[in-house]
């Protein structure tokens, strides 16, 4: 009796399963040829070939029987269809082509921020440092428009500073959601994700001329080197990271200005600056330079009784007046600390709407006369519940500042003025007047919206925020006007009985016909 071997033919299909699935796993895993992979497709065939072999008969009956018919033409439409998906998925990948479906093309770079992009002279990397505990959908959008748009010239990864510290480090990252583009050795950092700040810190990436901001000194001013809690450290710190270069400048021992000065910054003068001194601060201004003055009030000055050039100077040259006052502030728990309550529409204060800024012991700041070729602008005013105070005897001692109250005609009753900015238009210079300089100290810079207007003042005095004017967007206002009771009630009626029940009747007349056909 011979064997029968047909019994054994159905291991052949075993054998070839087995082999099939673990050479797609070992791919899968490895992502290459390699010999595990090689052995198991080389089982694969052995054992197909050892069902042919063992039983022939049957694969006779697969090849010619009805089940073939059908099922070749089944299989080439199968082959046909997955051809067609492979040819449209080449084509696509290849010829990238994105469409912005929404009414106000929220999706679409301004045409400044296209070019911005064209113009690139080397590819640019954005590292963009977020914590788990802030969203990144609207920064990541954001990228990948600009990535879109580049070319393979822009490309950018997000990276948890809490998961890679290292690198955080490194990149000198302090707050949460700060992107930093790099372009061969050159940075620019970005702390507000908007389409208008990236394109930006291209444009200064492309053209990285030198920007110095020199502090004054000599007078008592804030020391942007010192530590301390008054000082300007965090400051320096910030400006050198956006690639300032920070230096000091006596004018009283060099007796000149640095061709390379961009800013001038006068922090908080103890005793006035004298008169051959602003006469050199103006050759900056003529040259096209920027001018930021703070000022304390007087109290806290050794001015006295002497004449103040500065004051002079801003009065006759930009119709800007530094108030002889101090600020009293009701909505402040200390009444000596102003609260910014209302900005102007600015570039300088733009980006800390929504955010108060605290000035402590501030004097107000006024646009006083009309300059031929300037044009001024109140930034920031304080709260209604708030008055200049002209009687400065009564800040000599507590009990006279606790009976101080405002007097109609000689205070200047709020909301009062306490920055102002001003443009020369026939030099292209700019001038930022703060009535405080303790709001960007070390022991304020974090508070609030402190740090970012005085590093805001410094790169409009510079010249930085308008390096690109973006196309603004056209937004849609849409208001949703709920229905009345009555209609309400019919799109329930008819979306939770009328429709299923239409549809349960029809199949219930369907299957009585049927019923009755047999």
């Amino acid at each position: 009796m011979k064997p029968d071997w047909r019994r054994f033919a159905p291991w052949g299909l075993y054998l070839t399963l087995v082999s099939v699935l673990v050479a797609f796993g070992l791919y899968i895993v490895q992502r290459e040829i390699t010999l595990p992979l090689q052995i198991s497709l080389a089982l694969a065939i052995l054992g197909l070939a050892g069902f042919v072999f063992l039983d022939p008969k049957r694969v006779q009956q697969i090849l010619t029987g009805r089940q073939v018919k059908y099922g070749s033409n089944a299989l080439v439409l199968s082959l046909a269809f997955i051809g067609i998906l492979i040819v449209l998925n080449f084509l696509v990948y290849h010829n990238t082509k994105r469409w912005d479906l929404t009414e106000d093309k929220e999706h679409t770079l301004a045409p400044e921020s296209i070019d911005t992009l064209n113009a690139l002279p080397q590819p640019v990397t954005a590292l963009a440092f977020f914590t788990p505990n802030l969203p990144t959908d609207q920064a990541r959008g954001l990228l990948e428009d600009f990535k879109y748009h580049a070319k393979d010239k822009f490309d950018y990864r997000f990276i948890d500073p809490e998961e890679d510290p290292v690198l955080a480090r490194q990149a000198e990252i302090d707050r949460d959601g700060t992107i930093v583009l790099q372009m061969g050795d050159q940075q620019e950092r970005v702390s507000y994700t908007t389409e208008q700040e990236l394109t930006a810190a291209l444009v200064r990436l492309i053209s990285p001329e030198e920007r110095v901001v020199y502090f004054l000194t000599g007078h008592g001013e804030r020391d942007p080197d010192d530590y301390g809690d008054s000082s300007y450290s965090q400051v320096k710190d910030v400006l050198q990271r956006k690639n300032y270069s920070v230096q000091t400048l006596n004018l009283l021992a060099t007796h000149t200005i640095p061709l390379d000065a961009s800013v001038i910054v006068v922090a908080g003068p103890i005793v006035p600056v004298s008169i051959e001194e602003i006469a050199l601060l103006n050759d900056v201004i003529e040259n096209g330079g920027g001018l930021i003055v703070m000022e304390e009030p007087l109290p806290l000055t050794d001015f006295g009784t002497a004449d103040d050039p500065m004051q002079e100077y801003l009065e006759s040259s930009w119709g800007v007046t530094l108030g002889s006052d101090v600020i009293l502030d009701m909505t402040s728990n200390q009444p000596l600390i102003a609260i910014a309550y209302q900005y102007s529409d600015h570039v300088v204060t733009n980006k800390v709407q929504g955010l108060i800024t605290i000035f402590p012991t501030a004097r107000s700041v006024q646009v006083t006369g009309s300059i031929s070729a300037v044009s001024q602008e109140e930034l920031i005013r304080t709260a209604p519940q708030s008055w200049a105070e002209t009687d400065l005897k009564a800040f000599t001692t507590p009990e006279q500042l606790a009976e101080i109250a405002p007097d109609e005609g000689e205070d200047l009753i709020g909301p009062v003025p306490l920055a102002v900015v001003a443009e020369n238009f026939d030099h292209q210079s700019k001038l930022v007047v703060i009535g405080d300089v303790d709001f960007a100290s070390n022991g304020y810079f974090a508070s609030y919206g402190n740090g970012d207007l005085i590093i805001n003042a410094v790169d409009w005095a510079a010249g930085q925020e308008d390096l690109i004017n973006l196309t603004p967007k056209e937004q849609t206002t849409r208001i949703l006007i709920p229905p009345q009771k009555y209609y309400i009630g019919l799109i329930f009626l008819g979306v939770v009985f009328v429709l299923p029940g239409l549809t349960l009747l029809g199949g219930i007349l369907t299957w009585i016909q049927r019923r009755r056909r047999g």
